[in-house]
């Protein structure tokens, strides 16, 4: 096993890891920053692999803008920071998911593992190979990503600016006067 592999294998087990505490915290803001982790493990397995400008661009486009719009949008529309208790999953829902987990595990491990033996040759893609793919062919969907994205932040905007009312004072309940109470005698006036 050489550097190389070791350096993956531990860029491969943040990513792993950050997505896993991403998913599985009861903290919006907390899973947020775990996804921040989780993509930077992943950009870090991409700078090992060599694609530097792939693993810049997840940085600056998911990191640098997603998360911290996410994080934006969050502080804007005052949504809850604690833990969301009104949405937990049932002992049901675990078990199913750790089952649904292993399978895939189990199935990934079925494909992946005879693959294992002979190394797989590396082509030769420079960085502006990469690029011209990139800014060239694949511009189109970047800007309407972009476009996307300047949308959720204006929506946000939008949503925050709505004024809050008060809600309304409750008043105790009053009793319903019963059928079986004496009629009130009412003085006649002279």
């Amino acid at each position: 096993m050489t550097a190389l592999d070791t350096a993956f294998a531990a860029t491969a087990l943040v990513a792993v890891a950050g997505g896993l505490l991403a998913v599985t915290t009861r903290h919006v803001v907390h899973a947020a920053l775990w996804l921040v982790v989780a993509l930077l493990g992943v950009a870090g397995s991409l700078l090992v692999l060599g694609a530097e400008l792939v693993a810049l661009v997840l940085v600056l486009v998911y990191v640098g803008a997603v998360v911290v719009l996410v994080l934006f949008a969050l502080m804007l529309t005052r949504a809850p920071i604690g833990p969301d208790l009104e949405h937990a999953a049932g002992p049901w829902r675990t078990v199913g998911a750790a089952l649904l987990g292993g399978a895939v595990a189990l199935l990934l491990g079925s494909v992946l593992l005879p693959l294992a033996g002979d190394p797989v040759e590396r082509a030769d893609v420079t960085s502006t190979q990469v690029a011209g793919q990139l800014f060239g062919t694949w511009v189109w969907p970047f800007e309407l990503l972009s476009l996307l994205l300047l949308g959720a932040l204006v929506a946000a905007l939008a949503v925050s600016r709505i004024p809050r009312e008060p809600p309304a004072p409750t008043r105790p309940p009053q009793p319903a006067p019963s059928a079986a109470s004496e009629p009130v005698e009412q003085e006649a006036a002279p």
